[in-house]
This record gives C-alpha cells, sequence and structure tokens, in this order.
C-alpha cells in the first residue's frame, strides 16, 4: 500500500511537473509554429498549434521587409557592450561594498536598495532630455549610458562577494598583495560564476529591452530587433507570421547565451542568496 502510495505520488508529481513545463513552453512553441506557416493559416478559425501548411518563406521575407541584419547589428552592440561595461562596474562597486569597508558605505548601500525598488519607467523623462541635451538621441552612445551599470548588479555582486570567506584576502595582505592585486588573483576568479549569471540577466534584458530603445530610436535603422519589430508592427496591419518569424530570429541568440552558461546559473543563484 505505502509503495503504491509512493509510486502514485511520484506519478502525479512528474505529470505537474511536465505541465507546468509545456504551460511554460506554450508561447514559445506558439512562436515556431506561427513562424512557418502563412498569414492566413494563422488567422484561420479554428485557431491550431500545429501548422496546417509549412513555409519557409517567412525567414526570408522579413529580411526583405525590413533592415533586419541592421537591426541585429545594432542589437548586438547594444546588449553586448552595455554588459561588459555594467558587468565592469557592478563588480568593482560590489566588491567595494562588500570587502572595502569606507565611511558613507551604508548610506550607498541603503540608496542601492532604494533604485532597486525605483521602476526605470519613471525615469524614461528625465534621460531623455539628458541624452537630447547632450545630442545623443537616436545614437548607440545614446542607448548604452544608461545602461552602463544597475543597482541589480552592483547588490548582486555584493551579495556574492560577501559568501567568499575572509581568510583567502587575509593570506593575501600576509603575502604583501595590495588590494587591487587581492581582487584580480583571488577574488575575481572565484566570481566566475556570479559574473557569468549576472551577464546573462544583463544580456537578456538588453537584447529584450524594448521601451527606451524604442523611444531613442528616431528612424528604423537605428532601432534594435525589438524597437523594430514593434515599429513594423504598427506601420500597417500586422503580419503576424513575419513578426513570429522574426521575433524567433530575435530569440536565438539568448537561447545560445543560456546554454553556454547553464551550468553555473543555479550554483551563483544559490550562492548569491546565502546572505
Amino acid at each position: 500500500m505505502r509503495r503504491s502510495l509512493r509510486l502514485l505520488g511520484k506519478t502525479g508529481n512528474t505529470v505537474l511537473g511536465l505541465s507546468c513545463a509545456l504551460a511554460v513552453l506554450l508561447p514559445i512553441l506558439w512562436i515556431v509554429s506561427a513562424a512557418v506557416r502563412p498569414n492566413s493559416d494563422i488567422t484561420a478559425f479554428p485557431p491550431t498549434l500545429i501548422p496546417r501548411e509549412l513555409t519557409f518563406e517567412n525567414f526570408i521575407e522579413v529580411f526583405e521587409r525590413l533592415p533586419f541584419a541592421r537591426l541585429y547589428g545594432n542589437t548586438l552592440a547594444f546588449a553586448g557592450i552595455a554588459t561588459a561595461v555594467s558587468l565592469t562596474l557592478d563588480t568593482l562597486a560590489g566588491y567595494a561594498l562588500a570587502r572595502l569597508p569606507f565611511r558613507g558605505s551604508n548610506v550607498i548601500l541603503g540608496m542601492i536598495v532604494v533604485l532597486l525598488m525605483l521602476p526605470f519607467q519613471v525615469t524614461l523623462v528625465p534621460l531623455y532630455e539628458l541624452m537630447q541635451k547632450l545630442d545623443l538621441v537616436g545614437t548607440l552612445p545614446g542607448l548604452i549610458l544608461p545602461r552602463i551599470t544597475s543597482a541589480f548588479g552592483i547588490f548582486f555582486m555584493r551579495q556574492f562577494f560577501l559568501s567568499l570567506p575572509a581568510d583567502l584576502e587575509d593570506a593575501g595582505r600576509i603575502d604583501g598583495a595590495s588590494e587591487w592585486r587581492i581582487f584580480r588573483s583571488l577574488m575575481l576568479p572565484l566570481s566566475r560564476p556570479a559574473l557569468l549569471t549576472l551577464g546573462l540577466f544583463h544580456f537578456q534584458a538588453y537584447w529584450n529591452d524594448l521601451i527606451w530603445p524604442l523611444i531613442m530610436s528616431n528612424r528604423l535603422e537605428n532601432a534594435t530587433l525589438p524597437a523594430g519589430l514593434a515599429m513594423f508592427a504598427g506601420q500597417a496591419t500586422i503580419e503576424y507570421s513575419l513578426t513570429m518569424a522574426g521575433s524567433l530570429l530575435a530569440l536565438t541568440p539568448l537561447v545560445v547565451v543560456f546554454l553556454l552558461v547553464q551550468r553555473t546559473f543555479v550554483q551563483s543563484i544559490a550562492t548569491t542568496g546565502g546572505k
């Protein structure tokens, strides 16, 4: 009887897990399905997840109707540069707050916590006015500058550095190493899981960012992929097949990046949540 109940519980957990996974993957499955069917098939009634007619012309037409290669380049430059700079500054600031006691550090940490609760949309108007005064509207530096650091990234790296044993620093100081040498040679190599995880968070957020690039892009050629697809969808009647084909192409780099860092993702989340 006990064995039967245990088997029934395992079966129930498996069914529940598969149901949750299907619910999460359903939008992705719909994007894939809509990207390989004509628009008439998508709008047909009753709707079906399995295409009635397959076509791969949508992927070719989206490059003809949109400057898709240019949008890809803009998005890659925006997300790549912003992620690299933000990782550098977030790591330095997080290490200073965690390991280098100085006057006013608690005040700065409190301000960072407040910024964590402040939606980015609140700052859109003053940021746009600032970029306009600097004549950076519609330019790549104008997209990147407000994203070169983040309160979440600083707090994330601070929590990680707090989890590392202080004996490592003491051993480095006894050997005569400077604070920069301790950070570069001891702490930074140990922070690789956290850096990869934070890099994934940043890259995903910047790659999918819609509102800021849409506000800053005065032309389609200056837009990123999300903003370009939004402009394309708003020009006339929505062509779902082309929009879904473009969305699928835009989704691919994120999947590749996640697959590259998935091994360290859970480890870093568990570590940074320890304190």
